[in-house]
């Protein structure tokens, strides 16, 4: 009986324990909210100057949202359309690309999309856009022509155009359309046997588009695929267990969430019929791999379904709904955690433990946990998913990445495309003028020093800080010399480098996007060693 009366007295001591927390919690929530509304019914009758409402409104809930997560955003009915953008990848307007290098200059065609409306009234790279529904594009910036670009699919948008191989004014009304774009940027054979699809988005449909490829390439006789979700950010869950379900057993588990109650676990497993079970699978991920494409990567490993290749992914494991808010507005709000069918969680951040000055730290290596997959390999949670077979990323040099950044590449490939009504097909196109190249970017201004030539600029900085140039004049006038080269030398000796840079520009502007992705395909180490590898047993 003492017994039965000390248990029920702890049980008590819980249960009020219990209320007390939410009491506390719920009185916190409320005086939370009664000095925000104190806040700023004070501020309206008192602040000096009108009160920007609109402005602090916005400013206020970022940064309380930002204190949370990244993922957990408030969308406002004005930018409805970026969360369509989102979600679909789709938008109303002509499809294309646009460049505009003079707030009071001209629009100039990048990049048509293959049979977008702009496609569709002969559009090309170089043409330039002098006006827009009547009203001149000087004085206004891309963003702003762009979204004059944009509206509802059905209307329509007149142009005034400058033709890039004439020179010719025209006028075209261009009817807008539904423009999606593509998660699956591209599938194709790599040789008789391998294929390979690239896919960059997690949007909606986008299972159907990877099945159908896959359905393509293997009546093209492939007999191994390379699935590419290197740079993908991810996207729908519902989409990546769609694409596991095209590969494993029907009723397989592909992910569980827990939320704000560990007890509440929901499990998705495979609802369809695969289409295939025996073929072996590639991987590609690296750093950039995240979410819904660590939600694909982990299921085909832990089901040993696939040999993942690359380097490891960034480690988002956390799971987001959206929810509507008064006034059309919408939050994105984290819910759960997502965990791998070994039961890993691949999430890398941990979001709940900040550091006094609010930053946050990745889980570290020692305390991540062993799982095993379906036919007891040992991986590992806690940093994303680890590949089973490591490819080095191959570094490009810091010239090159300022070339691309600065839009030298880009904006060359514009002016080859003015000079040049065609080239050869993809397969046989060669970019040979590359003297040509050296000439107009050595008129452009970007940073085109080495990186030895910015450390060494960093350090004679921190010398002259502490007074130890002079000390060692004569060593670094020597040094400068050896590293310092001006912006022809340092162009011809990347050449191999930069060319492929270039060519794959200079294919898009021809043969649209899918012609871009070829040339890459070509150049990419990273991806021929993945076909060299040995894959695991599975």
């Amino acid at each position: 009986m003492k017994r039965i009366t000390i248990l029920l007295t702890i049980v008590a001591i819980s249960a009020a324990a219990v209320t007390a927390s939410a009491q506390s919690k719920n009185f916190k929530m409320g005086q939370w909210v009664e000095i925000n509304n104190a806040i700023l019914k004070e501020l309206d009758a008192s602040y000096v100057d009108s009160l920007p409402l609109s402005r602090i409104e916005r400013v206020g809930i970022d940064a309380m949202l930002d204190n949370l997560d990244p993922y957990t955003q408030y969308i406002p009915e004005e930018e409805e359309e970026d969360l369509q953008m989102m979600i679909n990848k789709a938008y109303g307007g002509i499809g294309a690309v646009i460049y505009k290098p003079e707030k009071d200059g001209n629009v100039i065609i990048n990049e048509p999309y293959m049979n977008s409306p702009a496609y569709k009234n002969n559009l090309v790279c170089g043409d330039e856009i002098l006006e827009i529904d009547g009203v001149s594009v000087h004085g206004l910036e891309a963003s702003q022509c762009s979204d004059n670009m944009k509206g509802k699919p059905g209307t329509t948008v007149h142009f005034k155009v400058k033709k890039v191989r004439t020179g010719e004014i025209v006028e075209i009304d261009v009817t807008r359309e539904r423009i999606h774009l593509p998660d699956v940027e591209y599938a194709g054979m790599l040789n008789d046997t391998t294929g390979y699809i690239l896919q960059t988005g997690f949007t909606s449909n986008v299972s159907a588009d990877v099945r159908n490829a896959f359905l393509k390439l293997k009546n093209q006789g492939m007999k191994k695929l390379v699935l590419d979700l290197r740079g993908n950010g991810g996207g729908l869950m519902s989409e990546a267990i769609n694409i596991v379900s095209l590969f494993v057993p029907k009723g397989s588990l592909v992910v569980s969430q827990k939320g704000k109650k560990d007890a509440e676990v929901v499990e998705y497993r495979t609802e369809t019929e695969p289409v295939d079970t025996e073929i072996p699978i590639i991987v590609l991920v690296d750093g950039s791999s995240a979410s819904s494409s660590e939600i694909v990567t982990g299921a085909l490993q832990d089901l040993d379904r696939a040999t993942v290749m690359g380097k490891r992914t960034y480690g988002k494991g956390l799971v987001q709904v959206i929810r509507p808010l008064p006034y059309n507005g919408q939050l994105k709000v984290t819910i759960a955690k997502y965990y791998t069918p070994s039961g890993r969680c691949v999430q890398a951040i941990d979001y709940s433990s900040r550091n006094e000055d609010g930053s946050v730290g990745h889980i570290p290596d020692s305390l991540t946990k062993e799982f095993k997959t379906l036919h007891g390999r040992t991986v590992r949670d806690g940093g994303g998913i680890t590949p089973d077979v490591e490819i080095d990323v191959p570094a490009y040099s810091r010239l090159v990445y300022s070339l691309v950044l600065n839009g030298i590449i880009e904006q060359y490939s514009i002016e080859f495309a003015r000079k040049h009504a065609s080239i050869p097909a993809v397969e046989d196109f060669h970019f040979t003028e590359f003297d040509d190249f050296v000439e107009y970017a050595k008129k452009r201004d970007f940073d085109y020093r080495s990186s030895a030539k910015t450390l060494y600029d960093q350090m004679k900085r921190e010398l002259q800080r502490d007074g130890l140039a002079d000390n060692v004049k004569d060593q670094l006038e020597a040094l400068d010399k050896v590293i310092d080269m001006d912006k022809e030398q340092f162009l011809r000796l990347k050449k191999d480098e930069i060319i492929p840079w270039i060519e794959e520009e200079i294919a898009v502007r021809y043969y649209y996007q899918e012609a871009g992705i070829q040339v890459r395909v070509k150049y990419d180490e990273q991806l021929k060693a993945a076909l060299t590898k040995p894959m695991i047993e599975v």
